[in-house]
């Protein structure tokens, strides 16, 4: 493991001597004025320098260590920077403190001291660094099927998260590709339903003519080619998740018999006479109907739409997400 870098700024030969060797943990950068060191901090951004506030052209006042100081906060804001002050100079070490400098030290300097205060510069430079790489990890969604970092869509897959204990109608709007059916899929999954059925039936794939059967289902002899009871896709979701993809789809006379089952959860077979009710109460699961938008000669009744007592939900195409 490479060792961290220190930039030690100091005019004095004799502490830059002692500087030297008395922090072997450490990779060592010298430099004696603010120019060196500046080209140095450019170059080698160290996580901690130690800095004298009396540089050259003015060892005996403190202007020339505060512009140093400045500039290196400038140009690197992440640097810990300790500065070391005359006995005495107290009040210059608390200005350069609020000046942005991490802590201070008192000549003559005491190594162990001044070991510690590094110590504690770099545990702190590990921790923020650490800090930093987690904010900009993208955050992991809830959904399995679903990989985002977009606050939009995480913000969406918390709300179905919540959605999947309930017993509500969700109304998925997006385009083709937008995850509608692993949203729906999600919320049979996190739900208590997760046991029972998803029945997912894609309603722009099914020829109009068999559609109500497939839906409804229908008994023996209802129409020509019936030769036996068939149950449908609303009752096989009983106590489970009816998924209608591409809703929009649905002929629009079948779309009212669609409503009067989510209003009423009431399932009559093609050629019944019986009102299923009682078998599959409406409360089953959820009804994640789903429409493309670029098709608007084509979308479902207004109150085909899940109502009130529905959720709508809108995936956002991965277009804008990045």
């Amino acid at each position: 493991m490479a060792k961290p870098k220190l930039l030690i700024v100091e005019d004095d030969e004799g502490l830059c001597s002692q500087y030297r060797w008395a922090f072997p943990s450490c990779d060592v950068l010298m430099s004696h004025a603010r120019p060196q060191a500046l080209a140095l901090v450019k170059r080698e951004q160290p996580p901690v320098a130690i800095m004298d506030l009396g540089l050259p052209p003015d060892p005996d006042g403190v202007s020339e260590g505060f512009a140093t100081l400045d500039e290196i906060l400038a140009i690197a804001p992440k640097t810990k920077v300790i500065v070391v002050t005359g006995n005495g100079e107290r009040r210059n070490a608390l200005k350069a403190i609020g000046s942005g400098a991490y802590d201070f030290c008192e000549k003559p300097v005491e190594l162990e001291l001044l070991r510690t205060i590094i110590e504690r510069a770099l545990h702190l430079y590990r921790l923020e660094e650490e800090n930093r790489a987690l904010a900009a990890t993208p955050a992991r969604s809830p959904i399995e099927r679903i990989v985002t970092g977009n606050p939009g869509m995480l913000k969406l897959c918390r709300d179905i998260e919540k959605l999947a204990s309930t017993n509500v109608p969700v109304l998925l709007l997006g385009e083709s590709g937008t995850g509608k059916e692993a949203l729906a899929q999600a919320l049979h999954d996190l739900g208590p339903r997760k046991r029972e059925p998803f029945v997912a039936i894609n309603c722009g794939a099914i020829p109009e003519n068999l559609l109500e059967s497939e839906l409804f289902g229908h008994e023996r002899g209802a129409f020509t080619g019936a030769v036996k009871q068939n149950i449908g896709k609303i009752e096989m979701a009983n106590k489970g998740t009816l998924f209608l993809d591409e809703v929009g789809d649905l002929p629009h006379p079948l779309q009212v018999k669609l409503l009067r089952f989510l209003q009423d959860q009431i399932v009559e077979r093609i050629g019944g006479r019986q009102k299923n009710s009682g078998r599959r109460p409406h409360r089953v699961g959820h009804q994640c109907q789903s429409r493309r938008q670029d098709r608007p000669g084509r979308l479902p009744r207004r109150s085909v739409l899940p109502h009130e007592r529905g959720h709508r939900a809108y995936p956002a195409p991965a277009r804008p997400r990045w």
